[in-house]
């Protein structure tokens, strides 16, 4: 039997002499607001999608106009920190060169959305120019490294952003493309060829994640991430880390050799350790992903397809030493905690509410304007967590009351005294910016919140954390296949949807009802909702009860994701 062919993205990176491609060539030509196929596919390396605006596309079509290009930039912050002068100057890019909001991802980076091809090159160097970047942000190879924020204990915070730090800096691309494209660094000259030490010519097969979380708080989502370090604390420092590897949450709909998976906790590692064992991971991935089909070339298959004992012998080969046991640790929720917090140094945090994780000023709520205000005069850092809100983190005790004054006057103060539910969401960017969106999230989930709550109000529920994402489309990035519930677009106004996700994102949920129209969502709920209130065990979550009860059956592992999946069985359980 003949070879299967290598997939096309394989022949692009080959051929694009270490991610160089025609990209300068291809930003020289103002004719058009795109750029090739080839190079759209190899700026993802550089921290960029090109994308248009599909809100547009009609009107523009009409006319015979070319769509309405931008690119989407994303900026690298390993665990997800920013100093002020950070954030006021992706403030001043947002407002110069893009739409005139900052986009907080689920992977604890910022988003800048709109920014054209003309000023593609300027505001990367700008981005640079701060101490910040957008190399691997995107692409095959490990993106942005997370951590937990951890406004408790700052001296274990400290180890786990520099192990963040660490993995992702030795797991950067070392090709001097991004230097020779954007910052205008000295182009090779010499005739022998480029090396990448770890990810070789090709890459990886497909985008690689990070996470390192600091028990009790799962707010990484470790378990739906390629490759996971949980923090064992002894004593206040970090000893060592648990090894969590084959998380992921991407699937195609109607392809069901496509799946969610969470990963599995495989060994114990020594704190000295986490890099080395980072790297490993990574290179057996490079060596036995599968690089002929895309929809199968995640870490999470390999692992799923050679076995978990096989990548844990693979690792050991490759590290020249075994991983220790796994050592106990224990999870209680992946969500945030809001409002102010003092840490044992001192030193105070307040974690904002922010709605889809979209910084903007709107003629009610000016957050951007008030969050630029607090930067100026803010004398500790600002955090980014993987729900998309915002820690203003390490407030001195002689700052506080300013920061406090800011907040109310800009409205901040009280952003968190809304429901439980509402501060459990996560919603994607979605339309009109996202090539791949079926259907509405980020513009979509407040609303669906706001008629769940009348709801939640009559059954008692305010106060009750279920966990809610949404996204336009299949490929997961709000980890909606972890959640309570989960809404997953399946095409304009349609969504499928999901129950029983772990409170402490430790359990995939599953298929309750496919292609639901959007209005019938509140009255799909309503029932199980109310159910949820009259009948629950004390303390019992929402997810563990609609498995308890029979709405959905208890969840497995991988390729069974789609299996013994049956909504209309379901239908009386209500």
């Amino acid at each position: 039997m003949s070879e299967k062919k290598l997939s096309a993205n394989e022949g692009i990176k080959t051929r694009s002499n270490y991610l160089r491609g025609t990209i300068a060539e291809g930003l020289a030509d103002l004719s058009t607001g795109s750029l090739s196929e080839d190079d759209q596919q190899l700026l993802k390396f550089h921290g960029s999608y090109q994308q248009d605006d599909r809100d547009l596309r009609p009107d523009r079509r009409k006319h015979r106009l070319e769509k309405a290009f931008s690119f989407m930039l994303r900026i690298r912050l390993p665990g997800g920190v920013a100093t002020p002068h950070q954030w006021l100057e992706t403030d001043r890019m947002a407002m110069q060169y893009a739409n005139e909001t900052i986009k907080l991802t689920t992977r604890q980076a910022f988003q800048l959305h709109g920014v054209i091809k003309s000023n593609l090159k300027r505001t990367i160097k700008e981005i640079n120019d701060c101490a910040m970047d957008t190399i691997a942000a995107c692409g095959d190879v490990n993106r942005n490294v997370m951590c937990n924020p951890n406004p408790f204990l700052s001296s274990v915070h400290a180890e786990v952003i520099q192990a963040a730090r660490d993995i992702s800096a030795h797991l950067t691309p070392q090709t001097r493309a991004y230097h020779e494209i954007w910052l205008d660094g000295e182009k090779m000259t010499t005739t022998e060829e480029e090396q990448e030490p770890i990810y070789g010519k090709t890459y990886l097969p497909r985008k690689f994640k990070i996470t390192i979380a600091v028990p009790p708080s799962n707010d990484v989502d470790i378990f739906a991430n390629d490759l996971s370090f949980i923090a064992i604390v002894e004593n206040g420092k970090v000893v060592g880390y648990n090894v969590a590897i084959g998380g992921g949450m991407g699937m195609t709909h109607g392809n069901e050799a496509t799946y969610p998976r969470i990963a599995d906790v495989i060994g114990y590692c020594p704190a000295e350790k986490v890099v080395d064992v980072a790297e490993k991971v990574v290179l057996v991935q490079r060596d036995y992903g599968d690089r002929t089909d895309r929809k199968h070339s995640r870490l999470k298959y390999t692992v799923q397809d050679y076995g978990v004992d096989w990548f844990l012998k693979q690792i050991n080969s490759y590290l020249g030493y075994d991983l220790e046991p796994t050592r106990p640790y224990h999870f209680e929720d992946n969500g945030d905690r809001y409002g102010w917090v003092e840490d044992e140094a001192g030193n105070f945090h307040f974690t904002l509410f922010v709605s889809g994780g979209r910084v903007l000023d709107t003629p009610t709520y000016p957050m951007l304007t008030g969050l630029r205000e607090i930067a100026k005069i803010h004398d500790g850092d600002f955090r980014l967590t993987a729900n998309q809100n915002l820690m203003i983190a390490n407030v001195s005790a002689k700052k506080r009351a300013e920061v406090e004054a800011l907040l109310e006057k800009y409205g901040m103060h009280r952003a968190h005294e809304q429901s439980a539910m509402r501060l459990a969401t996560i919603a994607c960017v979605a339309l009109p910016t996202c090539g791949l969106a079926l259907a509405e999230a980020e513009r979509y989930l407040p609303e669906v919140i706001t008629n769940l709550e009348e709801k939640l109000e009559e059954y008692g529920l305010r106060h009750d954390a279920i966990t809610v994402r949404m996204t336009g489309c299949p490929n997961g990035c709000g980890r909606p296949f972890i959640s309570e519930i989960g809404f997953v677009g399946r095409g304009p106004d349609r969504y499928n949807v999901y129950l029983g996700g772990g409170h402490a994102g430790q359990r995939l949920s599953k298929l309750y009802r496919q292609d639901v129209a959007a209005g019938e969502i509140i009255d799909l709920l309503s029932p199980i909702l109310k159910r949820y209130a009259k009948e629950a065990d004390e303390g019992e979550h929402f997810g563990d009860f609609v498995i308890r009860t029979g709405y959905v059956n208890a969840t497995v592992q991988g390729d069974d994701f789609h299996k013994n999946i049956k909504p209309e069985a379901t239908a009386t359980a209500g």
